[in-house]
């Protein structure tokens, strides 16, 4: 029972190591260098390709047309 107990606290313990080293302040002069111009929606060909992406991304809703969320009306 103590061998099952040190594995759960190690196993739990390795989780939070790992999900707290993702987290990262950036400096403002670094941002600049992460704000790729690849990460806007600008670069969308036509207004549909815009309004797929948003109800795909449940960002916003339909025009009228039927659908679920995933784009495919």
């Amino acid at each position: 029972m103590q061998r099952i107990r040190g594995a759960a606290t190690l196993g739990i313990g390795i989780v939070a190591i790992l999900a707290l080293s993702g987290c990262v302040k950036v400096a403002a002069y670094q941002r600049q260098t992460l704000a790729h111009p690849s990460m806007t929606t600008e670069d969308l060909s036509t207004p549909i390709d815009g309004h797929v992406r948003g109800v795909s991304e449940g960002a916003a809703g339909g025009l009228s047309a039927g659908g679920g969320g995933c784009g495919c009306n």
